[in-house]
């Protein structure tokens, strides 16, 4: 093969997501700072410009993060009934870093996802018109 054309056998989205790598050689830096994206891949050179993940990994995070600690809340406080100080230190440490630690993969793990299902932002074509043509139903 000639150099620049290399094959890659890219890795699932989780595996790469899961170690924060390059989704098309899976080893190559995603991250240039604790959540920013590196310009591209510093081992086969992929142009991370298409990654665009937005607030998704935020949500999911917070939500995951957040069902499981109120749960396990809720059972401690049925079960044992601790005073209030024992859930302010257990409770919100469990939070921001459940939170902070599952970020970054789970950003890592959409942009992979992006890369794999070739996402692109959604286009309409029929975006401002108004006649009706059953072939785009």
């Amino acid at each position: 093969m000639t150099p620049g054309h290399e094959f890659f056998d890219p890795p699932s989205p989780i595996v790469s997501g899961l170690r924060q790598r390059c989704p098309r050689c899976g080893e190559g830096k995603l991250f240039k700072g604790f959540l920013a994206l590196a310009p591209s891949c510093d081992h086969c050179g992929l142009d991370y410009g298409f990654a665009e993940p937005a607030d998704g990994p935020a949500f999911f995070v917070m939500s995951g993060v957040g069902i499981l600690v109120t749960f396990a809340f809720a059972w401690v406080e049925v079960v044992y009934r601790p005073p209030i100080w024992v859930h302010f230190v257990t409770v919100f440490p469990a939070l921001i870093l459940g939170c902070l630690a599952t970020l970054r993969p789970v950003k890592a793990w959409l942009v992979a996802s992006q890369f794999v299902n070739k996402a692109e932002e959604g286009k309409f074509e029929s975006l401002g018109r108004h006649d009706h043509d059953p072939r785009r139903l």
